[in-house]
């Protein structure tokens, strides 16, 4: 794979900075509040997350997408070997060793977006929590990891948060997602519902489509609270990012449940304002 060389750690962090402010996402908000020696660590690591995402999201060839993606599972292996060559795993060498970045866990955030290509259906939850687990749960325990943690009690509880932001996600996305051949509502629960594939291709709001959404919502919102109800209070301060991004994204379950699940034909979202607002907040509260 061809890729300009960036040499040297501060060319190495630009990129990555330059990575995770394109994206516009809410877990940037929370970065802001990090050490910097921990914003570095997590800015490289989004980095890592958004350059092999945007391999599954936007490569249109399965063939061209699969080695890309094999070419960062070697790209993995020249990291913890110490002979990285992308400036994104340029930065994150210095955060492997002091934040305890298991390899295992880069391997499984690939394995998650190689389930994202070709056609994307999943018959129930089950099937739907484990590709949650390898793109949302795993990422949440390396955050955790790198904001901070005394309790192993504290994975579970960043693991099942990352499963309430990806259950977030897949509800905001319904729409943008279903045009691009990716349903992630689980079959058995769309019948359930008596909500078809081409009702969620063509836009159509129904009375049963709003009452999938609901069934949905409350998952997502179950999800939270059980993840919040296992933060033990010892890693409470420490975790005070991934608190934040928790507060950004519940408000945003909550607008599309105000919104009356207006999710097919629009992408609903929250202003950067609100965003730094929530985050400055949750912040104070501790």
């Amino acid at each position: 794979m061809s890729q300009a060389v960036v040499t040297g750690a501060a060319a190495a962090h630009a990129y990555c900075q330059k990575k995770a402010a394109a994206s516009g996402s809410s877990f940037y908000y929370s970065f802001r509040f990090l050490t910097p020696e921990r914003r570095r660590a997590i800015t490289a690591f989004y980095a890592f997350c958004r350059e092999v995402d945007d391999i599954a999201d936007e490569c249109r060839d399965m063939g061209v997408a699969r080695t890309k993606l094999a070419w960062w599972r070697d790209e993995v292996a020249r990291l913890y070997a110490g002979t990285p060559t992308h400036p994104v795993m340029l930065a994150l060498r210095e955060a492997v060793e002091p934040f305890h970045l298991p390899q295992q866990a880069f391997e499984q955030i690939i394995d998650g977006m190689e389930m994202d290509l070709g056609r994307v259906r999943y018959a129930d939850f089950k099937a739907l929590r484990l590709y949650c687990h390898h793109v949302a749960g795993v990422v949440g325990e390396v955050a955790a990891q790198i904001f901070g943690v005394s309790d192993h009690i504290t994975l579970h509880y960043a693991n099942k948060l990352g499963l309430a932001f990806q259950l977030t996600n897949i509800l905001r996305d319904v729409g943008e997602d279903a045009r691009r051949d990716r349903i992630y509502l689980p079959r058995e629960e769309l019948a359930r519902f008596n909500v078809s594939e081409d009702d969620l291709l063509h836009a159509r709001t129904s009375e049963n489509f709003r009452d999938l959404m609901e069934f949905q919502y409350q998952r997502a919102e179950q999800t939270y609270a059980e993840a919040l109800a296992l933060l033990p209070a010892t890693d409470r301060k420490a975790q005070l990012p991934g608190l934040i991004m928790a507060a950004i994204y519940r408000a945003l379950l909550q607008k599309i449940r105000n919104g009356e699940f207006q999710v097919l034909d629009r992408r609903m979202s929250l202003t950067p304002l609100r965003k730094l607002w929530l985050a400055w907040m949750t912040w104070i509260k501790g």
